[in-house]
């Protein structure tokens, strides 16, 4: 009974958020405002500067994007989060930073082909998504053959998307999915964290499972 209360706890809207988040309108588009056709193909303006975008596709708290954007700020970074408590988190962690190389979208994934044109992301970050572990919501994984055509369509030439999880069916079901919509699949680890590799940017999950000693799987698939 306590772990349903507290899972419940957690899933509790915070009203408060929806004004708050406002403190960084800068940056940050809420769910109260629209994200523009004018927007598609016009983000390098939004930064005021071009530069390579990278995306992460459920950015949650934002320690995996704030921390690239910080390690790496010839590029630009955009995270995408459907859970607008969940970006408030985020957006404290990019202002704190003082971070200027990121934008923060509550939005649904679902739609993404209508606020990017096709070309202008140079990369995908897929971090510990939502597993969907029953085969009937199977097309609601982000890794779903319906979805990689969506982002081939907005991918440049040669573009990428980097995949993490530490679940192993969605990993062994998303390598099924590459090979289906003919991408190119380099850099498999089916343990990463045994790897010790130095260039490897933790996700708050992925230090949880890590720490439970559950397995990391990694790859990067081409464009």
């Amino acid at each position: 009974m306590k772990t349903i209360l507290l899972w419940i706890k957690r899933l509790r809207r915070k009203p408060w958020i929806d004004e708050a988040i406002h403190a960084f309108d800068s940056f940050v588009v809420s769910r109260d405002q629209e994200i523009g056709e004018e927007r598609k193909g016009h983000w390098a303006e939004a930064f005021g500067r071009s530069a390579p975008l990278f995306v992460e596709l459920g950015t949650g708290k934002g320690d995996f994007l704030s921390k690239m954007a910080e390690l790496y700020p010839e590029n630009n970074y955009i995270g995408i989060e459907m859970q607008q408590d969940v970006l408030y988190q985020a957006a404290k962690k990019v202002a704190e930073l003082g971070l200027t190389n990121v934008r923060l979208l509550v939005f649904d994934i679902n739609h993404i082909e209508q606020i990017f044109a096709p070309g202008e992301v140079s990369r995908f970050f897929i971090n510990f998504c939502d597993p969907w572990p029953k085969k009937r919501h199977a097309k609601r994984r982000l890794t779903y053959r319906n979805f990689l055509e969506k982002y081939r369509g907005i991918l440049r030439k040669g573009g990428e998307l980097h995949f993490k999880t530490d679940n192993r069916p969605l990993f062994d079901f998303s390598l099924e999915e590459f090979e289906a919509v003919h991408l190119t699949v380099r850099d498999i680890s089916f343990d990463l964290h045994s790897e010790s590799r130095e260039d490897n940017i933790e996700t708050e999950y992925e230090r949880k499972f890590s720490a439970r000693g559950e397995k990391i799987h990694r790859c990067e698939v081409l464009f």
